[in-house]
């Protein structure tokens, strides 16, 4: 009997070899189906993505003081991102008040182009491959995110993760970037 206990934790330690090489093998799998090359399809017209990192997006929200931003870090390849898009374009598209502007992060340029011809919205985002300008807000550890300005051009809040309601949105717009809320 121990002869038999020795060959089962033989054959066990044996397996584990095997389950490694096939998680590493996953693991690699999901990381190519995640398009980090940049094969996507570029949009015609004006480009969609704006260089300059942070310090154009700090010029930016400088530039913008006396009015409310609302700015949404997104990428390509985050489910939740695409959930909320429709929510973003239509509030963007009905409220003139407000400025907004994306921020694609930790992505790259084609997904991010085709991505957008998909999702069109009306207005711009900064490239940020390196997290530099969701570093700014505090929109690292989370995709989506969405920052709030007030018209003092002061980081009022953040939300992290998507918006499921343009109700929802709406009412931390008029909260946090107007302060106009509780």
């Amino acid at each position: 009997m121990p002869l038999l206990q020795h060959t089962e934790a033989e054959m066990a330690s044996a397996k584990v070899p095997s389950v490694r090489r096939l998680a590493i093998v996953a693991i690699a799998v999901l990381f190519a189906a995640c398009g980090s090359s940049d094969g996507g399809k570029p949009v015609s017209g004006p480009n969609p993505l704006l260089d300059g990192g942070k310090t154009a997006f700090d010029a930016f929200i400088k530039k913008q003081r006396g009015k409310p931003v609302v700015v949404n870090k997104w990428a390509s390849w985050c489910g939740p991102c695409r959930v909320e898009f429709p929510l973003l374009r239509k509030v963007a598209g009905h409220d003139k008040d407000v400025v907004f502007i994306g921020v694609n992060s930790n992505d790259n340029d084609g997904n991010a182009r085709k991505f957008l011809a998909d999702e069109p919205v009306p207005y711009k985002h900064f490239k940020d491959p390196g997290l530099d300008i969701a570093n700014e807000f505090h929109g690292v550890q989370a995709f989506p995110t969405t920052a709030f300005y007030d018209a003092k051009g002061k980081l009022a809040f953040v939300h992290v993760g998507p918006y499921s309601s343009e109700n929802d949105l709406a009412a931390d717009i008029d909260r946090y970037a107007r302060g106009s809320g509780s």
